[in-house]
């Protein structure tokens, strides 16, 4: 699995991203607490550092850390976001993980209005693709269980994926699991 990265040169960044040639895309989320730094998987810094000299990550985190749960009622996968573009807009926002949840257990499609950045709720897909998918970000691992036990209650998997969350909260991912410097 890979591996996601904090870069603090947004200047460069932006400047690399004109060099890349077309067709290929650069996600980097720009963090939504301290501007200036952006969150990146491991595809996207290579093209970045295809163009420059490899960019310095302020620290860097494997890509596991940060869980997703698809659920069972998982569709359109084609139009699915690369994970760890996922994953990088799940750390922009300080979650710790994040969950599938554009269709509820009827069936039926998830209605929201995002209110912005900071919504726990998000929309996200692939590049070109044309299906929008609906994302549920959580800070804090208390707040994953107690959104599947009201939310997923008929969904014992998401029960037990929010109990084994590898960190409680965004401080103590970092704290216990980054490596800082890259």
């Amino acid at each position: 699995m890979g591996r996601l990265h904090l870069v603090s040169d947004a200047a460069e960044i932006m400047r690399r991203r004109k060099l890349i040639p077309a067709g290929r895309i650069v996600e980097a989320w720009p963090d939504l607490y301290v501007a200036g730094q952006y969150w990146m998987g491991d595809t996207s810094k290579a093209c970045l550092d295809e163009v420059g000299p490899a960019l310095a990550p302020m620290l860097s985190l494997d890509a596991y850390l940060v869980p997703i749960y698809y659920g069972s009622l998982l569709r359109d996968v084609e139009s699915l976001p690369l994970e760890e573009s996922l994953q990088t807009r799940v750390l922009s926002a300080r979650g710790i993980a994040v969950a599938w949840i554009t269709f509820d257990r009827f069936g039926a499609r998830t209605a929201h209005e995002p209110e912005g950045p900071m919504d726990p709720v998000f929309f996200l897909r692939r590049p070109a693709a044309t299906t929008a998918h609906v994302w549920r970000l959580f800070r804090l691992g208390a707040e994953a269980r107690r959104y599947m036990m009201e939310e997923q209650a008929w969904d014992g998997e998401g029960r037990e994926w929010a109990d084994t969350l590898p960190a409680q909260t965004f401080e103590e991912l970092i704290e216990r699991h980054a490596v800082r410097g890259g």
